[in-house]
């Protein structure tokens, strides 16, 4: 991206306040396309709020989101996958009496549209858009291996394959930007080790931007190429991981006022393989 071009996403000033709680306070940072950034804090720090914004889930009082230049406060919260957002939610958010197939192929619904008439006609054009849906379906499936529980109902599936279903679902509506939601959260040893390689996999071979929650610093610090770090509310660091990393202010918001540098790397090695 040019120095001169727009961000994917921009926030500026973002604030939220729940009564006299102050959930976000001025928060500001760009997002640029192509670009996966690690959104971090402890808990309470603002993350999950922030999210619930950009997705039109919460109404911020005051600041600017845009998202490809388009302003996202006016923006109806059904046209966000639409316009290229797509989001994996923390608690699952997958029918479980439907199949694999069932929920994926819901995602390629945000860019269909076929309209009443023609969908109860069952016009040429809506089987195409059928056809395409299931190909696409099959494709992502493939990509995180689901092809072999495809047909099977999604409540008997394990919890790690359950939330590659809701990211696959996620992708079925062809976002340009993907928000994660920790999405390492209940995951085993094995199934964490791939599941960096796999977000560099998604960014390299479908050009995505991701912006990424998650208390797994190894993970973190792995994967992204910039790191925003949020506390009370507030941003108190970004930069790359390194940076973010040694900043006197996310070790005293993580790890206590005496804790060194040296000593933080330490724990995201461990935490990387914890």
């Amino acid at each position: 991206m040019s120095q001169d071009s727009q961000p994917l996403l921009r926030i500026e000033g973002v604030s939220l306040r729940f009564g006299g709680i102050v959930a976000l306070d001025s928060v500001s940072f760009d997002v640029a396309a192509g670009q996966i950034c690690g959104l971090i804090g402890p808990n309470g720090a603002g993350k999950s709020s922030l999210f619930n914004c950009l997705s039109r889930l919460y109404a911020w009082q005051a600041g600017r989101i845009r998202f490809r230049g388009q302003p996202l406060a006016t923006l109806a919260r059904h046209r966000m996958a639409a316009l290229g957002m797509g989001r994996t939610f923390q608690n699952l958010a997958l029918f479980s009496s439907m199949t694999v197939a069932d929920n994926v192929r819901l995602g390629t619904h945000s860019h269909q549209h076929a309209g009443f008439v023609r969908d109860a006609l069952r016009l040429p054009g809506v089987r195409r858009r059928e056809a395409e849906a299931r190909a696409q379906a099959q494709s992502l499936m493939a990509l995180l291996e689901l092809t072999g529980v495809a047909e099977r109902r999604v409540a008997d599936l394990p919890f790690g394959t359950q939330k590659r279903v809701e990211l696959a679902r996620a992708l079925a509506c062809r976002p340009q930007l993907l928000l994660l939601d920790e999405p390492a959260c209940g995951l085993n040893h094995e199934e964490l080790a791939g599941l960096g390689d796999l977000i560099l996999s998604l960014r390299d071979r479908l050009g995505l931007t991701v912006l990424l929650v998650e208390h797994h610093m190894g993970l973190v610090m792995r994967v992204s190429d910039k790191v925003v770090a949020l506390n009370f509310g507030r941003k108190i660091a970004e930069g790359t991981p390194g940076e973010v990393r040694a900043h006197a202010e996310v070790i005293r918001a993580y790890l206590g006022s005496d804790m060194q540098p040296q000593d933080q790397d330490r724990e995201v090695a461990h935490a990387g393989t914890a």
